[in-house]
């Protein structure tokens, strides 16, 4: 299935542009190079890839702002690369919303491994198996009206556009109504297992997704985490089922 997949590289660096992009050829992968981000972004409106790996320092727009800007549109795999191997680069490349994160210089072996993962992760998000793979038909709470099997939000009876990291974290809240999560547990629902970025990437998550939806009810549990407040008592449709 790598033919299937498009991968963009963004990074002013020729060389590396076109070591990458062998690599990835060589596992069967389309690839588009591009020299910056403003390139890049034009290619998002056109034809957009499905993946990113980014520099960080490029010429014109950054690849912090460029990374800002897909993830308020979408939650296609980001993997950024820079020179700069300090914490609070990596963290805030990781909080803006990028899945991974590559010091430079790296194995070109590496980069195609942490591809494959991000692919892998997205398309069993997102892929034609994701379909019903969640039981419940239909999922309310707290005044949020959830359809997994078509990946739907409403809130007050509007649709909502959410990406699909927003919605995996939504549906965690709403099949678990006034219980408290920690932002660990939240990060393992969300990024997997094995994310080893900031536990921010909770908080910046749902600041994005109450940026979207006017008074959303997950409310900040001190000390603890985070809880979707349900004072409604509404149920899935499979709860009701049951009864």
């Amino acid at each position: 299935m790598n033919q299937n997949y498009v991968i963009a590289i963004v990074d002013d660096d020729l060389n590396i542009r076109h070591l990458v992009e062998a690599f990835l050829q060589k596992e069967q992968y389309r690839t588009i190079g591009l020299g910056s981000a403003e390139e890049a972004w034009e290619l998002w409106k056109t034809s957009p890839p499905d993946m990113w790996v980014l520099d960080i320092m490029l010429p014109g727009m950054d690849g912090y702002e460029f990374c800002r800007r897909i993830r308020s549109e979408a939650e296609v795999p980001i993997i950024m690369i820079s020179a700069r191997d300090n914490e609070v680069d990596k963290i805030l490349g990781l909080e803006l919303g990028s899945d991974d994160y590559l010091v430079k210089p790296f194995s070109p072996r590496e980069l195609v491994a942490r591809i494959k993962r991000q692919l892998q992760r997205w398309y069993k998000l997102n892929g034609p198996e994701a379909q019903g793979s969640s039981p419940p038909v239909r999922i309310e709470a707290g005044g949020l009206v959830l359809m997994p099997e078509e990946r739907r939000v409403f809130w007050q009876d509007e649709e909502v556009d959410l990406t699909s990291k927003e919605f995996a974290m939504l549906q965690v809240f709403a099949e678990h109504p006034n219980r408290a999560f920690t932002r660990d547990e939240l990060l393992t629902f969300v990024w997997g297992d094995d994310y080893f970025g900031s536990d921010r990437a909770v908080d910046h998550l749902i600041k994005r997704m109450r940026k979207k939806i006017d008074r959303l009810p997950v409310e900040a549990v001190w000390g603890h985490g985070y809880r979707l407040r349900n004072d409604g008592g509404d149920r899935s449709d499979e709860a009701r089922s049951s009864d």
